[in-house]
């Protein structure tokens, strides 16, 4: 048996954007290209969009390499654009690198986007065998796992109707289960997990690390930093297409956030279809401010720092109660808040924009990055609306200065937390001594 799981040798992928002659990776993309071209071709005095485009060379992955031996659960850290989709889409098989190799030993189950691995027209039952085959389980297999699989994603009821009835979270659910519950080898996750709702996410973020403790190979791709450390001992992070850092997770995360690449003081969803919400309450923005009001992803240890959530309120009548919840770096969960406006405390709110700061003192944070969850739940009935695991993250910064925990010292402190103590010392001198003088001399 190979120690090695995965062998990823000099993996480039190009995309040619907006040419003509397009070389497809899959016969579905071939297909609906040349579906485009008759549509465009039917209409007349419609010139077709692919005309119009200004050809383009796009890299999503230069010489990346790197190994995962059998039994590791590694984390894909990285911005939006860096390749981490399209990293793990190769090592799915569902595309090809330009150039370059990766050599899979083992079964591998894959989730990533929304619509991948099921056939739409057939129902969560058919979608379940038919995936068990494609693994080469035969059908006792699977019949063994069959009521584990539909108990996790919660769809007894819908097991019996195809999935392309199924809403997004519904669909991530079953995904997720089969996935995990069908004992392959290798498990890649991509970011899709956001879709479904926080309850969930636990769940499935607690299955993962079952399966790596299981002895079984995972390659986590996430956005959310506390979920990588705690699952993953190694973490890779790619940066425009290449392997930018590979390390121990916490190493490798904190040097994310500190670098600015992962750190986003201002997150706005101007979209509101994409917004996080419920039928009643819609989240607009997450900010971090200095106390002159200013956005800012770097604080001063010392001065207070605000977390503001902007938020629409669609529905009148719900007592709210934001919630922030803060982390570390290394994912260590340092506090939960709620808010305590005496305002708005157990009083009904009333359709209308809002926007909730909640002010971290100075002197208690740690240095180091941060990183900041929003939540929204209602006391009556109740009820949590959206969870933003990490939602914005920032910086925090300490000097030697009289005015911060560290005063004078510049050596290494340890901790989650540095709160500025306040220090009374009582001083009694020896009799035998005597009072301590005004000055020394030699």
């Amino acid at each position: 048996m190979h120690d090695i799981a995965i062998r990823v040798e000099n993996v480039s992928k190009l995309y040619h954007l907006g040419r003509a002659q397009e070389r497809h990776d899959t016969l579905r993309d071939a297909i609906s290209d040349f579906r485009l071209r008759i549509s465009d071709l039917t209409k007349p005095n419609r010139q077709s969009p692919i005309a119009n485009q200004k050809p383009e060379d796009l890299w999503a992955l230069r010489d990346v390499s790197f190994e995962v031996k059998r039994g590791e659960v590694v984390g894909i850290i990285g911005r939006n654009g860096a390749g981490k989709s399209t990293l793990l889409k190769i090592l799915s098989r569902i595309t090809e690198p330009t150039s370059g190799y990766a050599d899979i030993h083992g079964r591998v189950g894959s989730l990533l986007e929304v619509g991948t691995g099921f056939h739409p027209e057939l129902t969560g039952r058919e979608n379940i065998y038919l995936n068990g085959a494609i693994l080469g389980m035969r059908r006792a297999e699977i019949n063994h796992k069959f009521d584990e699989i539909v108990a996790f994603a919660e769809i007894e009821r819908f097991l019996d109707t195809p999935v392309k009835r199924y809403s997004s979270g519904m669909y991530v659910r079953l995904a997720f289960a089969v996935a995990a519950h069908l004992e392959p080898e290798i498990l890649l996750v991509d970011e899709v997990l956001a879709v479904g709702d926080s309850s969930f996410q636990k769940k499935c973020l607690n299955k993962m690390q079952d399966v790596g403790e299981q002895g079984r190979t995972v390659l986590f791709v996430s956005h959310n930093m506390p979920a990588v450390t705690r699952l993953c001992e190694r973490t890779i992070l790619l940066d425009e297409g290449g392997v930018l850092m590979d390390g121990p997770s916490y190493e490798v995360v904190g040097a994310y956030l500190s670098s600015g690449l992962g750190t986003t003081a201002v997150r706005e969803w101007l979209d509101p279809a994409k917004a996080p919400a419920s039928e009643a309450i819609r989240l607009r923005a997450v900010r971090v401010r200095t106390e002159d009001g200013q956005t800012a992803g770097t604080v001063d240890i010392r001065r207070p720092v605000g977390i503001e959530m902007e938020y629409e309120v669609l529905e009148s009548g719900y007592t709210l109660m934001p919630h922030l919840v803060l982390y570390n770096q290394e994912g260590t969960l340092l506090f939960v808040a709620i808010d305590q406006d005496p305002t708005w405390r157990r009083r009904p709110r009333p359709k209308g924009r809002y926007v909730s700061t909640g002010w971290i003192p100075g002197n208690l944070l740690a240095e180091g990055a941060m990183i900041v969850g929003v939540a929204m739940r209602t006391v009556d009935p109740q009820m949590l609306h959206f969870d933003v695991r990490d939602a914005v993250a920032f910086q925090v910064v300490d000097t030697p200065d009289g005015d911060s925990a560290r005063g004078d010292w510049g050596g290494q402190m340890r901790g989650v937390v540095r709160p500025l103590l306040e220090w009374r010392t009582q001083f009694s001198p020896d009799s035998r001594e005597g009072a301590i003088p005004d000055k020394v001399t030699r």
